[in-house]
Formats: structure tokens, C-alpha cells, sequence
């Protein structure tokens, strides 16, 4: 994907530890910042930690007890993808030295809150514009059969603002982390593509299912 057809690039994934406070006792924060109270273990304050140029992200208790964010802005999927695993490890490095670990079933992958997440827990995202192929009633379908899911770009339930849209994974269970980052690269070059021909008039076409 080139930089200058993509807006910004986003990994996120939301491992559930089995108890957030023994969890998250790593952070470079006050453990007493964390939390409403002590000795109510269920009232707990969200808290969003990040790096000093804000591409790796770490939300805790927001929906997930836990969410990883790698993110920046071009199209270098390859570059965020490297420092979310690389962050992704380390944090759970951390948590296993307090004795800890992820919740996991080997049926069910990683344990969220969300049912749709689970398997992987990995959402691959990519802003990009789509004046022309949004407005085409083929859109939807084309994006069905490449396995991609299109969101506004305020997050889910919103809408598209300028035609551009957050295009992302719509499978997280039955492939690995690398598949699902590698279908959206390839997905969202399609995409592009389709667009670029309908800017200078020419035809497109629906492409086969993917049956990975």
C-alpha cells in the first residue's frame, strides 16, 4: 500500500488477562491511578498508555480488560505490524512474570468481551478514501468476498467522513494473525485499484471468494 493512497494504518488486538489489577501492576504508572477503589476489585478507571509518538497504544478497561494499538499514519502496514508484535510480546513478558497470562482456549483462541473477537482478537484497519467506489452498488459485495468489513471513521456505527472509510478484517477465527494482516494488504490494494479505474472510466469486477 503507497502512503499517498492511505490515510493511516491501525493493529489492534484485546487479550483479556484473567484479573486486571495483578495484570497491569507493570505500567509506568501509580497502581493507586488505576483504579476507583482497592477494595472494590469490579470499579476500576480507564487508562490509556502510550509511547511518545503515540504509534503503540495500551487501553485498559475499556471494553476489553486489555487493547494493544500499533498505528501511524501511511500505508506502511509491515512497520506497524512489526512494533505491534514486538509491543504485544513485552507486555506479555511483563504479565507472565507477575505469574500471569492471557486468557486463552484452544477452541476459542483469546478469551474478549466481544464475541466476534474471538479467535485472534486481531483487528488490521486502514483509512482510506473511496469516493467512487463507495457510491458503486458493488461495493458491498466486493468487500464480502475479499472478507473486509467498512467502518466510518469515528469506530464502529459511524459514518464515512469525506468517503473515507476504516476498511478492516471481518474474520478473526480460522486464520493467524499473519493471514489476517495479509488479507487486508491485499484487499485493500484491490480496492485502490478499483477505484483508480473508475476515476479514469473503466469497468471493474467483483472479485472471487476468498476461501482461506
Amino acid at each position: 500500500m503507497r502512503r499517498e493512497d492511505t490515510r493511516s494504518t491501525q493493529l489492534r488486538s484485546a487479550p483479556a488477562p484473567p484479573d486486571p489489577p495483578a495484570a497491569c501492576q507493570h505500567l509506568p504508572v501509580p497502581y493507586n491511578s488505576l483504579y476507583i477503589s482497592l477494595t472494590n476489585p469490579f470499579i476500576y478507571l480507564a487508562l490509556h498508555w502510550h509511547n511518545n509518538t503515540k504509534t503503540f497504544l495500551i487501553w485498559i478497561n475499556e471494553e476489553d480488560h486489555t487493547r494493544v494499538i500499533s498505528m501511524e499514519k501511511g500505508g506502511n502496514m509491515k512497520r506497524v505490524f512489526d512494533r505491534f508484535c514486538a509491543g504485544l510480546k513485552e507486555v506479555e513478558r511483563l504479565i507472565q512474570e507477575k505469574g500471569w497470562e492471557f486468557m486463552w482456549n484452544e477452541r476459542l483462541g483469546y478469551i474478549l468481551t466481544c464475541p466476534s473477537n474471538l479467535g485472534t482478537g486481531l483487528r488490521a484497519g486502514v483509512h482510506v478514501k473511496l469516493p467512487r467506489l463507495s457510491k458503486d452498488p458493488r461495493f458491498a459485495k466486493i468487500l464480502d468476498n475479499l472478507r473486509l468489513q467498512k467502518r466510518g471513521t469515528g469506530g464502529v456505527d459511524t459514518a464515512a467522513v469525506g468517503s473515507t472509510f476504516d476498511i478492516s478484517n471481518l474474520d478473526r477465527l480460522g486464520q493467524s494473525e499473519v493471514q489476517l494482516v495479509q488479507t487486508v494488504v491485499d484487499g485493500v490494494n484491490y480496492l485502490i485499484e478499483c477505484e483508480k479505474k473508475l476515476e479514469k472510466g473503466q469497468d471493474i469486477k467483483v472479485p472471487p471468494p476468498n476461501r482461506k
